[in-house]
């Protein structure tokens, strides 16, 4: 309000937040969408939310400046428009459309969900590290924490204060005059759809995954919006808004006869997608949003920055690495039912990544077979639970020829609805993708579940889902850790297949998967939560002294036998010294890794020709 229109407001704005928002812990007084039901919170207070880019809508055009004048007296006042959904209005105010004062802005939506698969941990440990004041009561009685800001500052955040709302509408003036143009346009003339219990099937909210909690929300950005894509993983602030005032506005459109119908293009599907409730998709106008290296509280949130606090937490955990993979080994080969070589693949999966394409080829993808799965114990089931509790986040699909022929895993294009109707494989980076397939029997599969099993075989040879936008497919890149347990060989592909040889049979499997569980401190369940999330993001490099070594060495290997060792062996040879270098926290490669690395895979390829031998069938 103190500022004249064409002035660097907006900047000042931005800059405000990002300064306050880096003292003391800050961002955790912000109360988070995640944690925090919607009608819990004060509407045009500032939140956080963390999520995942599920679409993204049509730039939207919108009132940066208006004029609002009083018939009576023809006083006329100046609004800005920017972080708001409805024009602000007094009882005796109209908008003046023709002004020359206004000026029209741009935002672009993003339809944005809750990170596909988080585990409860997150949740649960992002919630923990929130002060207790910033924990809120219903909004009924709300009371703002006077630690954040003073009550001048509280009431500069109030964007729309609700009494305004109230009289401007019990007025009965001119709502549309109120309205944003694009909201006429979009927001306001889905009356023509009303979302009532009684008329129209409930709202899907789109997740990708089944059985996902959490509120979807329209997220709305002011700038530098082409740097964010669908799938990315962000964490914005703003200032929220649920503001009643929008359904209201869209029942009043629908009973009033002042639009024309030739004027909105929009399919009463596409208002119903677009513009839904404000309760079920609350709106959050950014005022700061960044995009996010990992989701695991644990962790600094961005570790590439210099900054002396995030570079002491790596050097003081790297410090103590070894005893943190020693004892996330004894754990594996526990839960491996006492398999040490199994786990010790399991370690190199779970810190794998994609770190570079070359081509259509991506480099650093290291999916496992887990083959040799016991079949009737569900032993996949309390595996997964395991790897839940050390992931931030993961699915289990469980392959079966009932699943397979009816789910979704492509996301496609609704043009009725104009908006991208998500699949189970619309996955954030970095998400452990757990397939079983000890549950698979014979069976007939249909075109759909031909085209699902495609799909999986492509994202894990590719790290690419062909997202379906039925005149054409469009390429989507991924980085998703794929893990398949299964009887004998998979039908899926995959970089590696380790047979696994149980030491031990338990008589519960239950019982005895669980006592593992319980039998870790908390403290090392979150050390090994972080060495797993970290050595993801280290950098790796190879001197010229060692490739020459390990070429020296190829040759060496293929003289005997030429046919023993493959280009393609030396590839998975040299992956496995990437994980292995770094799961012992070294970022270049050294003789004795490389070493530990042919021992290692000289050990699988024995246990999978032994076991050929022994079944007489293709493994």
């Amino acid at each position: 309000a103190q500022n004249v229109p064409n002035s660097d407001w907006e900047k000042k704005v931005t800059e405000y937040f990002k300064e306050k928002l880096k003292e003391n812990n800050a961002t955790n007084w912000v109360p988070s969408l995640n944690d925090v039901p919607v009608h819990y919170l004060k509407p045009n207070s500032l939140v956080k939310f963390r999520c995942m880019v599920q679409d993204m809508f049509d730039p939207e055009f919108y009132m940066g400046v208006y004029e609002t004048v009083d018939p009576n007296t023809n006083a006329r006042v100046l609004h800005f428009g920017k972080y708001r959904d409805v024009a602000e209005c007094g009882p005796q105010q109209e908008i003046d459309l023709n002004s020359s004062q206004t000026v029209t802005s741009e935002r672009q939506t993003f339809y944005c969900v809750p990170v596909p698969g988080e585990s409860a941990w997150v949740k649960e440990i992002s919630f923990l590290t929130e002060p207790v004041q910033a924990r809120v009561s219903p909004s009924t009685s709300y009371t703002p924490s006077r630690h954040k800001r003073s009550y001048e500052e509280d009431e500069d955040m109030d964007l729309h204060p609700s009494k305004q709302k109230e009289q401007h509408l019990g007025s009965g003036g001119d709502i549309h005059g109120c309205v944003e143009p694009k909201r006429l346009e979009t927001e306001a003339s889905a009356g023509h759809h009303v979302i009532s219990p009684n008329c129209s099937p409930p709202l899907d909210l789109n997740f990708p995954l089944p059985g996902e909690k959490g509120p979807a929300c329209l997220v709305k950005v002011y700038e530098n919006w082409e740097s964010f894509k669908v799938n990315d993983v962000l964490e914005v602030f703003g200032v929220l808004s649920v503001d009643p005032v929008l359904s209201i506005v869209n029942s009043e459109e629908r009973d009033s006869s002042t639009l024309d119908p030739m004027e909105c293009m929009d399919t009463a599907e596409e208002q119903r997608v677009h513009s839904p409730p404000a309760s079920l998709v609350p709106r959050i106008h950014v005022i700061l949003a960044q995009k996010l290296q990992h989701i695991n509280p644990l962790l600094p949130a961005c570790l590439k920055e210099e900054e002396s606090k995030t570079c002491e937490f790596v050097s003081n955990f790297m410090s103590e690495l070894s005893p943190v993979r020693a004892e996330l080994l004894g754990f594996l080969t526990h839960a491996l039912l006492g398999d040490s070589l199994a786990a010790e693949y399991l370690i190199l999966h779970l810190i794998s990544t994609v770190y570079a394409r070359r081509d259509v080829l991506p480099l650093g993808k290291f999916a496992v077979n887990l083959s040799g799965c016991p079949r009737n114990s569900a032993f996949t089931e309390h595996l997964y639970r395991l790897i839940q509790q050390l992931v931030p986040a993961s699915y289990h699909l469980r392959m079966s020829i009932e699943s397979m022929n009816h789910s979704r895993f492509i996301p496609h294009k609704d043009y009725t609805a104009n908006r991208l109707v998500s699949g189970l494989l619309q996955l954030a980076s970095n998400t452990s993708l757990v397939i079983d397939e000890t549950q698979l029997e014979q069976g007939q599969l249909d075109t759909a579940g031909v085209h699902n099993v495609t799909a999986l075989g492509n994202l894990i040879t590719w790290q690419k889902v062909d997202y379906d936008f039925n005149y054409h497919r469009m390429e989507f890149p991924c980085n998703i850790n794929v893990l398949i347990t299964s009887e004998g060989r998979s039908l899926l592909p995959s970089d590696c297949q380790v047979h696994l040889q149980p030491q031990i049979i338990p008589p519960n499997m239950e019982e005895y998967m669980s006592s593992l569980l319980t039998a870790v401190l908390p403290s090392v369940l979150n050390k090994f939560r972080i060495y797993l999330s970290l050595l993801r993001l280290l950098d790796y490099s190879i001197s010229d002294e060692v490739t020459k070594a390990v070429e020296e060495d190829f040759v060496e290997m293929r003289k005997n036998n030429p046919e023993s060792v493959t280009a393609d062996d030396l590839h998975k040879m040299l992956l496995v010294a990437r994980f292995l270098s770094l799961s012992a926290g070294q970022t270049t490669l050294s003789r004795e890794r490389w070493l530990r690395a042919k021992q290692l895979e000289a050990l699988r390829k024995a246990r999978l020709q032994q076991q050929q031998s022994v079944n007489g069938n293709e493994l």
